[in-house]
């Protein structure tokens, strides 16, 4: 059989896409598969997206392996952070004065700098590799999701970009998305999902492989054992596991699965941490939990899809203004049936955030509104400390009911003083008539940075927010604040006006 592998290292995303179904086998930071040297074993390497950069997780002995691979002229495709694997560097110092360059190792002519991109792309072939073989002047479809996307060097590109957007500004053109070396074995690519939506791609990796008809569907068979048994660890390289591998069944699959909201009274309040701890302690129950974003940042997903080993689907990003990949309306006909247990939704910038715009929708409370979807709010102490995040609470509370959304709870995030916070939970259980009053105390994360934009390192982000979220909060609970949407439509900019300011 031939024996394609996935790089299977802390900050790697081995679920982040399905690869066309071709992985078969991990090679893990020792370098090795089932036991052996990696490079006398495997016939082709992918290494995922990702924080592998960020997460330092390229060991000598995988380094080793990628270059004696690429020395034997086997194949090897890098994804996003794994493209970043094969550079010459990355500066990943997005906020940062000076730049904060990790190395890569140099077989492919580039470096990486910091741009943003999340959008759905459409990609130009360029010229031929191992992957794009009689593919010159044709288009592929993915998506983008990088922090730093912006490659400069001397290596022959093999993908441009279509993109709309960088940066949170409009900006339309096309950037430099994939290259190859000078003997066409090895690519980097930025457009993530590429094998799953162009068959010509897996097709021409089947191809250089020299694969029949029967070495196809050793090698479905194969990754389908793989798939299974990657999706039943939490995570890479804690040990923690998923009491149940499979779909626990709570819903009719031919039905909707219940949703909720996780939003906020404004940024940095936590939403991202919340969400993620959410996901990684019901996962670990055994429950399977699909993650979604309002608007089109869905960097933001990446942490709980670490933890989920689910891929980042079409209708993960919401759209508000233009900005996303689906409607509303269209995501919940899409989720319907998919399996899940439950479905989060990660909010945007304050839930209100876009409200008074006159384009409709414009804000996460615009979507809550128009699916019925219960919200339970978080805010950060941070900033105004714990009285001022209290009063905040109440008013939005007060201000979604105005506007028809229901709020199943709160949450006082990053409390510095359990008595405050408790007399704080008191006044907000009288003001809104709320029963379910979260605290989470403030936490400390050894990675420079604590969100996907600054440099993050997605296993210590991820244990730190699923043990949070374990330790300190209802998990049972908010699972059944949860119900099933149904998309009414957007209330017009005029009713929001009105319900806004009663």
């Amino acid at each position: 059989m031939k024996k394609i592998g996935i790089l299977y290292v802390k900050g790697s995303l081995p679920n982040f896409e399905n690869f066309g179904e071709l992985p078969t086998h991990v090679l893990k930071d020792n370098g090795l598969v089932n036991g052996k040297e990696g490079h006398k074993v495997l016939d082709g390497l992918i290494i995922p997206g990702g924080s592998i950069m960020e997460s330092v997780s390229i060991s000598p002995e995988v380094e080793n392996v990628i270059r004696k691979m690429n020395n034997q002229g086997k194949f090897i495709l890098g994804m996003c952070s794994g493209f970043q694997v094969l550079a010459h560097k990355t500066d990943i110092g997005r906020k940062s004065p000076c730049p904060v360059e990790r190395p890569g190792l140099g077989i492919l002519d580039v470096t990486f700098h910091p741009l943003i991109g999340t959008d759905r792309v459409e990609a130009e072939v360029m010229d031929e590799s191992f992957l794009t073989k009689g593919m010159i002047g044709e288009s592929v479809t993915g998506f983008h999701c990088h922090t730093y996307g912006d490659i400069k060097g001397d290596a022959q590109p093999v993908f441009f970009s279509k993109v709309k957007r960088t940066d949170y500004t409009d900006n339309p053109r096309k950037i430099l998305s994939g290259v190859r070396n000078d003997e066409g074995n090895v690519v980097g690519t930025m457009v993530h999902a590429s094998l799953d939506e162009n068959p010509s791609l897996r097709d021409n990796i089947l191809a250089y492989l020299d694969t029949d008809e029967r070495d196809i569907q050793e090698i479905q068979s194969a990754n389908q054992d793989l798939v299974e048994k990657i999706k039943g660890e939490i995570g890479i390289g804690w040990d923690i596991h998923s009491d149940n591998r499979v779909f626990k069944g709570l819903n009719d699959i031919s039905q909707m699965p219940p949703f909720l909201m996780i939003a906020s009274t404004g940024s940095d309040s936590g939403k991202t941490f919340l969400t993620t701890g959410l996901v990684g302690a019901l996962r670990k129950k055994g429950y399977r939990v699909g993650v979604l974003k309002v608007g089109p940042d869905i960097r933001d997903l990446v942490p709980a899809l670490y933890l989920n080993k689910e891929k980042m689907e079409n209708f993960s990003s919401i759209q508000i203004g233009g900005l996303g990949w689906k409607d509303l309306k269209e995501v919940i006909r899409n989720v319907k049936g998919k399996n899940y247990d439950l479905i989060l939704i990660e909010g945007v910038m304050s839930i209100f955030t876009g409200l008074l715009n006159e384009k409709t929708p414009f804000s996460a409370a615009e979507i809550a509104r128009a699916g019925n979807i219960p919200t339970l709010l978080v805010t950060g102490c941070n900033k105004g400390g714990i009285e001022t995040a209290a009063v905040d609470l109440a008013s939005h509370v007060n201000i979604m009911d105005n506007l028809g959304i229901k709020t199943t709870g709160v949450i006082l995030n990053k409390v510095y003083h359990e008595g405050i916070a408790e007399t704080a939970s008191d006044y907000l259980k009288k003001t809104t008539g709320l029963e379910w009053v979260g605290r989470v105390p403030k936490t400390q994360l050894a990675a420079r940075g604590g969100t996907p934009e600054v440099e993050i390192k997605l296993e210590d982000f991820c244990l730190k927010a699923m043990e949070t979220v374990e330790k300190h909060l209802d998990v049972a609970g908010i699972m059944k604040m949860a119900q099933k949407p149904y998309f009414d439509g957007y209330i017009s900019y005029k009713e929001i006006l009105k319900d806004f300011m009663n």
